[in-house]
Parts: structure tokens; sequence; C-alpha cells
């Protein structure tokens, strides 16, 4: 099942998606084009997704192009920035965070089915 990625680009953005997990879990993934990890972590997240677009909400950041978006990120959601990195947002907080190699559509899942349990 392919990703439907929605594009975080504005520091706006941000509140909005920590409304929308509210009702649907919301996952950003942080990425940076000069990374050659980050494309690893991007191709393995891509080819192992399972989830629908109605199941969990994916945004993508691009974190050259948008560093002070990707501060806020950090900020809001009391994270270490890192690139590649991920954060399952739920109702509101980061529930969950990878970076680099850890990054696995296993664990996000597992970690998913935890939360909502």
């Amino acid at each position: 099942m392919a990703i439907h990625w929605k594009i975080l680009e504005s520091i706006d953005q941000i509140e909005q998606i920590r409304q929308r997990s509210k009702e649907v879990p919301c996952l950003i993934y942080k990425h940076s084009n000069r990374c050659h990890i980050c494309s690893i972590t991007k191709y393995r997240l891509e080819d192992d997704w399972s989830f629908g677009p109605n199941e969990v909400e994916v945004y993508y950041l691009d974190v050259i192009s948008h560093r002070p978006v990707s501060q806020e990120v950090a900020n809001l959601f009391q994270v270490y920035h890192e690139s590649p990195q991920v954060l399952l947002i739920l109702d509101g907080e980061c529930v969950y965070d990878a970076s680099h190699l850890d990054i696995q559509f296993q664990e996000i899942k597992e970690e998913l089915l935890a939360s909502q349990a």
C-alpha cells in the first residue's frame, strides 16, 4: 500500500496536526535530501507501509527547506531534532519517535497498536 504523503511546510500546520491527531493518528517523517540514510529509511518505510490513508495521516517534512518548521516540531513535541526521524502523534502528544536506521515500520505499527489498546 502506498504512503499518501502530506507536505508539512508551515508552522501553522503543526497545531493542525496536533488537533487532527485527536481524531486519527498522525506520523511526521523528517527528511533531508542531503542524507543517504534518509533515502534508505524513506524507501524502507514506503516499501513496508500497510496502513490506508484513513488509518494514519503521514506528513513529510523537508528539514533543509523548512528548518524553522523542523525546529518547532522538535520544540513542541519535546524531542531532540534528528533526521531522518519519525514522530507518532496521538491525542496531541508525541508517543513515539525514532531516528536513523531505528526507523522501522513494524515498530511504528506495534507502537500504534499498543497506544490504541
